[in-house]
């Protein structure tokens, strides 16, 4: 006869290695469960000293369900054993629910050794319309859509009461003081994130006499991919050789937070569009500072996220349609810092019991094979 599994959801984690966006997502959404049904769930950390297969197999024989977060950067060296542990929770009739945050954006390398957890999950939980239809039109996978439930993304870090001060604060201050646009750019720097296109906006700026400061909070994303040196490359070659910031890591929310305190505007030009999987974007809007970023390639980019499609609404986020020019967004930065949108609250705690109660929902969701 077998036992019912003491917990309803096993979590898949990096433990303290996850620094990355999507390792903070697993924390807070652990969490967010955690407070709709306290008890029901536990963490096992895959790292290289961490996950042996008998912490695997105890672990996965523990819970109803295992949840896998993709992409985790932690995990570059040590894929298998996640993947391990989705096949052992495959072989014990677990349910096994993966959350996919990104897809066609992924290194392609990447991309390969994901493909095996899409196949073997009996749910993905996904953030964006354009994502999951990236999932649709990849052959390999392509069945595997019929297995997604979209969920609203909230922002992984929220507004601090009050903001610290840095050297690079200052620094800014003393730019705007002296005249000088400050455009910010909030969160990991990868080829994704098209870091070279705001170089390019930069540069019509400052041709036109207005001094640009651009401002990267955040770092590179090493890779196979030559992101930094490219970017540095560029920026050079466009006479933005004093123009360009990268803050490189910031050790505080706080301190986060007292930088967006000296940005005129943020600016996200994306070939892909603003999609509602974009943390990094909602995490600038609780400054209350203006967001330029490019409009969504899906007309329905934002029916499941009715709080994201809201900042839009009210203009703290504003919309350059896809394929505009550089100039464009140029004016629409320039127009957005002299009207800064509405103050507003925003509900933190509301954004992320909304994600948990969609995913709970997928957690609880019967399965029919027995466990063993």
């Amino acid at each position: 006869m077998t036992s019912t599994p003491r917990y309803r959801a096993l979590f898949l984690g990096a433990g303290a290695e996850m620094h990355c966006g999507v390792g903070q997502f697993t924390r807070l959404l652990t969490d967010a469960i955690e407070k709709l049904d306290p008890g029901s769930s536990q963490t096992l950390t895959l790292t290289r000293g961490q996950g042996s297969l008998h912490d695997i197999w105890r672990a996965v024989g523990s819970a109803q369900s295992v949840i896998c977060n993709f992409p985790i950067v932690a995990w570059k060296r040590v894929i298998l054993r996640p993947l391990l542990t989705l096949a052992i929770a495959k072989l014990r009739r677990r349910k096994v629910i993966l959350v996919e945050h990104e897809w066609a954006g992924l290194n392609w390398m990447r991309r390969i050794t994901y493909i095996p957890a899409v196949w073997v999950a009996d749910s993905i939980v996904m953030f964006s319309p354009l994502v999951r239809k990236e999932l649709a039109d990849d052959a390999v996978v392509s069945s595997a859509v019929t297995k997604s439930v979209l969920a609203p993304l909230p922002p992984n870090v929220e507004a601090p009461s009050k903001t610290e001060d840095s050297e690079l604060r200052r620094r800014l201050s003393a730019a705007r003081v002296s005249g000088r646009l400050v455009i910010g750019h909030f969160g990991s720097i990868y080829p994704g994130k098209q870091p070279n296109a705001l170089l390019e906006i930069g540069a019509i700026l400052k041709a036109r006499g207005l001094r640009p400061l651009l401002v990267y909070i955040g770092s590179f994303i090493r890779g196979v991919d030559k992101v930094e040196e490219n970017f540095h490359a560029r920026a050079a070659e466009l006479g933005l050789g004093e123009d360009v910031i990268v803050s490189g890591f910031v050790a505080s929310d706080a301190e986060v937070f007292g930088l967006f305190g000296e940005v005129d505007a943020f600016c996200y030009p994306l070939d892909e569009g603003i999609t509602a999987r974009r943390s990094s974007i909602l995490t600038c809007a609780q400054a209350g500072r203006p967001l330029v970023a490019t409009g969504p390639a899906l007309a329905d980019e934002f029916d499941h996220h009715p709080r994201f499609r809201q900042l839009i609404d009210r203009g703290a986020i504003v919309l350059v349609p896809r394929g505009s020019a550089g100039e464009v967004y140029a004016d629409a930065i320039l127009a957005a810092a002299k009207r800064p949108p509405p103050q507003a609250p925003f509900d933190f705690t509301g954004w992320w019991r909304d994600v948990a109660t969609t995913v709970a929902a997928v957690i609880y969701a019967r399965k029919r094979n027995r466990a063993r």
